[in-house]
Parts: C-alpha cells; sequence; structure tokens
C-alpha cells in the first residue's frame, strides 16, 4: 500500500493538474460512467464536530474509494486545520486497500478548481470584476484558481470579519491587481462572477444584489441546512451542479426546490457542458450559477493523480498492508 502524507502533497500536485483532473471526473459523471454513493454527514456530538465519508467509482479511470473526515471548528486555536481528511483509494479489481493520501490540501484544491471550471464554462468572457464572499482558508484557493480562467482587472471582497480579508489582499497583490474590501450591494452591482465561499446557515447575498450576466460559484453548501444566497437568486439563474442528487439535498439549490421555486429537471450537471451536450450560457444577460457540493469523486481524481507523481518521483511511502 502506498501512503502520500499530507506534507508532500504540495509538491506534486498543481492547481492546473487538479482543474484537468476534476474537469475529467465531471465529464465521466455526465457519461454515466462514474457515479457516487450516497454521502454520509453528521455531527458526531462532540467538540461540535461534523463528520463524514464521500465515495464513489469512476468506470473509466478505476479510481474507487472515499474520503474520510469533516470539519472540527476548534482546530484553529490549536494550530489545526479545521477542515480534516484523508483519502483512501482501493483496486478495483481486488478490493484491496491501495493508497492512503493526506486529504487536507486536496480538498481545497480540488474545491478551488471545481468553482474555476464552472467560471471557465459559464462566465461571460469578458468578465473583468470578480467578487468572493467569505475569507476562511478555502478564499485563497478559490481566488487563485479563479484568476486563471478569464482576465479579472478588479477583486472584490466582503467578510462578516473584515480584518480577514487581508487573505484575499494579499492573493491580489500576488496577481498585481487591486483589491477592495466593500458592501455587498457595491460588490453585486459590480461584480461579473462572484464566488461564495462560507459556512454560512442563512443567506447572505440577496436576489437585489445581482446583476443580470453574473455568474455565481457558490462553494460553501455543502450540508443540510446550509445556505449562501436568497432562493430567489437561484430560481431566477439558471443552475448548474457538480451532481443533482447532492444539490437537491444538500447544496444551494435545496432551500429553492424546499420553496417550490425550483425543480430536479430544471438542474444541469456540469460535466454535459464539458462534454458539448449542454450549451451552458446562452446570453450575456443570463445569470448562472453553479452550486458546488462537493462530490467524492472529485477527491477520489485529485488523489490518484497525486499517489501517480508520487510513485514517478521516488516520493510515495510504500508498506505490506
Amino acid at each position: 500500500m502506498i501512503i502520500v502524507p499530507e506534507e508532500a502533497v504540495a509538491g506534486l500536485l498543481t492547481p492546473a493538474d487538479c482543474l484537468a483532473a476534476v474537469e475529467k471526473v465531471f465529464a465521466s459523471m455526465a457519461k454515466r460512467s462514474a457515479y457516487n454513493f450516497p454521502v454520509i454527514r453528521e455531527s458526531i456530538g462532540h467538540a461540535d464536530a461534523l463528520y463524514g465519508f464521500k465515495s464513489g467509482f469512476d468506470r473509466e479511470s478505476l479510481a474507487l474509494g472515499l474520503k474520510s473526515g469533516g470539519f472540527w471548528p476548534g482546530n484553529a486555536a490549536r494550530g489545526l486545520t479545521n477542515h480534516q481528511s484523508t483519502v483512501f483509494l482501493f483496486d478495483a479489481d481486488t478490493g484491496r486497500c491501495s493508497a492512503v493520501v493526506g486529504g487536507n490540501l486536496l480538498t481545497a484544491l480540488r474545491t478551488a478548481a471545481a468553482s474555476a471550471i464552472s467560471i471557465k464554462y459559464l462566465s461571460r468572457k469578458d468578465s473583468k470584476v470578480l467578487g468572493i464572499i467569505g475569507a476562511g482558508h478555502q478564499s485563497a484557493f478559490q481566488l487563485r484558481a479563479a484568476l486563471e480562467q478569464r482576465s479579472f482587472e478588479r477583486i472584490l471582497g466582503w467578510n462578516l470579519h473584515p480584518e480577514m480579508l487581508d487573505r484575499i489582499r494579499g492573493v491580489a497583490r500576488e496577481h498585481d491587481l487591486p483589491f477592495e474590501a466593500v458592501e455587498l450591494d457595491r460588490l453585486g452591482g459590480e461584480a461579473d462572477v462572484i464566488i461564495t465561499i462560507t459556512s454560512s446557515f442563512s443567506p447572505i447575498l440577496k436576489a437585489s444584489q445581482v446583476r443580470p450576466g453574473t455568474h455565481l460559484a457558490c462553494m460553501g453548501t455543502d450540508t443540510k441546512g446550509k445556505q449562501e444566497v436568497d432562493a430567489e437568486i437561484v430560481a431566477a439563474a439558471t443552475v448548474f451542479t457538480d451532481e443533482i442528487a447532492q444539490s437537491l439535498t444538500i447544496g444551494e439549490a435545496q432551500h429553492a426546490v424546499a420553496r417550490g421555486l425550483l425543480a430536479e429537471a430544471d438542474l444541469v450537471e456540469i460535466g454535459a457542458v464539458i462534454n458539448g451536450t449542454h450549451p451552458g450560457r446562452t446570453s450575456q444577460e443570463q445569470i448562472t450559477l453553479f452550486d458546488g457540493t462537493g462530490v467524492g469523486l472529485q477527491d477520489l481524481a485529485v488523489a490518484s493523480v497525486a499517489v501517480d507523481r508520487a510513485v514517478k518521483r521516488n516520493a510515495a511511502v510504500e508498506i505490506d498492508f
């Protein structure tokens, strides 16, 4: 069995590697060559933690496995990342565990890759202003990946705790782009693309704050009850997602569906756009929204690349198991 420790992952993968791997698995999902198993995500009744499993199988790449982990809100005080996860890969021919991969950085990279893919395929090509709502650990990864997809000229940011926006400001500085901390009315009024990456359980962005032609990548809602934007925004948009079943139950679409504003038939898999079986954006005025719930196959795809790289570079730890 191969072990790829958490500290080795950064030297094995680039954001571009992750985007290519996630794009490929989204396409495979839309062709029904890959599928995710039902998600388990529960409060454990200790340390305010959420813990769960995401798993699946891709018949094209033969990636089989699961990601185990969750969210421990007290970890920051311990000098640890709040999100903790590990990816387990299994041999599809025998069922034997073939690899264990540290999943914290992988999760950040694959989540950013998903929103970047949505920007690549769904945002207006003339998008110049990027807005980001949320300034936690994931926000820097989101911003770096997004900046590779369009020729953005300005970045606007909002966070409940404004002092945390220095994280986004730092990434903007890396790319020699101006950054402003603004109120939500201005962010929605000026941004061509908006990324939401929070842990909110009540809507932050209102329908009146989103203008025609905007693309939204809603990346924080991955649990029943979470919500980042008004249900009316979801209802007004053409909604794309990583997986329809998750979007309906634990994604941003859950609230619009519960209120009868959106139906399952209204949702489109982003893989269908990648494969060319759906046109994606069809007008400059259309509001598009990507409901990024996070699927296990994303984790398996990027973990598989990490394992392959580790073996080729003699960076893998091999043990009998």
